[in-house]
């Protein structure tokens, strides 16, 4: 049996998903699974055991040049050549669901209650009922288990294996560390309260950064390390940490992909991406979200007690 997962983007997305590549392989251990995936984030997903291929598309692309879809339907198009069995569309909008079609003829997904853009789920072969609102972990798992008539179960989760591998030599030594980044403005913990924690935790930190305001914000926060890196090494960094403290972002998600304790900020967002647990937690501010539509301009992550989070990590740490 052959299988296409579509998770073209974004980097939480896809860490939060790829947890179902080791069920689908318990499940069905002489399956090959390949992963669509938007080229710039598939490294998160390379050295899995569990992928036999990631095949990398750019339809970021199309949007500099239109012309070059062409060249990306010409890709999907050959690696349709694999003849899929079953190809799954997580990701639930226009692009991936036409991406999904291009591949095979039979496409799951969510029907157009559940889906992210309704209209995706005209290009289903079969689709399912699993609504918008719940915890997207459950999503996920809810999904293959309608797909392939299985029973991936809430605390099969909770008892996942790491599933998030580098291959860098590099040596991480943090134990704690703290990611400041975020796709919005609103999800950004201030900085006066990330250097509060950092100074109240007696402990070396490090702080990863991508562009410049990133590293500017991480040089104000004193004695920390700061550090650029590219995916591999970040998901070493957090793989070797004792724990995370990040805002509603990718990297942050990779400790609870491989397992590493974590304290998780929300604001603008539910606090749903994930599972919490004794080791993951997730602090949300007090404004109530509609995950239906979400509010770019609620600020109100400045509200999270910055004292709590230093009794959490300190209790996570010890």
């Amino acid at each position: 049996m052959k299988i296409a997962i579509v998770k073209l983007s974004a980097m939480g997305d896809i860490i939060q998903s790829a947890f179902i590549l080791q069920y689908i392989h318990q499940h069905f251990p002489d399956t090959k699974v390949d992963w669509i995936v938007e080229d710039s984030f598939a490294p998160i997903l390379e050295n899995n055991p569990h992928l036999h291929d990631i095949k990398r598309v750019n339809l970021k692309s199309i949007k500099k040049s239109p012309l070059n879809i062409f060249r990306e339907i010409k890709k999907i198009k050959k690696y349709a050549k694999e003849n899929y069995d079953f190809v799954i569309d997580l990701q639930a909008n226009i692009k991936s669901a036409i991406t999904s079609k291009l591949l095979s003829k039979n496409v799951y997904g969510y029907d157009k209650n559940s889906a992210r853009e309704k209209e995706a789920s005209w290009f289903y072969s079969k689709s399912f009922d699993i609504p918008y609102h719940l915890n997207t972990i459950d999503r996920y798992r809810l999904l293959i288990n309608s797909v392939f008539d299985i029973e991936i179960k809430k605390e099969d989760v909770l008892n996942k294996k790491p599933y998030l591998f580098s291959k860098t030599d590099k040596n991480f030594g943090s134990e704690v560390v703290f990611i400041i980044g975020a796709s919005w403005k609103s999800k950004i913990y201030p900085k006066e309260k990330v250097k509060k924690v950092i100074e109240s935790l007696d402990t070396k930190v490090t702080v990863p950064y991508s562009n410049d305001k990133e590293y500017e914000f991480a040089k104000s926060l004193g004695d920390v390390e700061v550090v650029k890196l590219n995916l591999d090494e970040l998901k070493a960094l957090i793989s070797n940490a004792k724990l995370v403290i990040g805002n509603d972002t990718g990297p942050t998600y990779i400790a609870w992909a491989n397992n590493i304790p974590s304290i998780v900020l929300f604001g603008p967002v539910p606090p749903n991406r994930v599972y919490g647990d004794e080791k993951t937690l997730l602090l949300k501010s007090p404004t109530e979200v509609n995950p239906y539509k979400l509010n770019r301009e609620d600020y109100s992550i400045k509200e999270i007690d910055e004292n709590l989070i230093i009794k959490e990590a300190k209790r996570l740490l010890s």
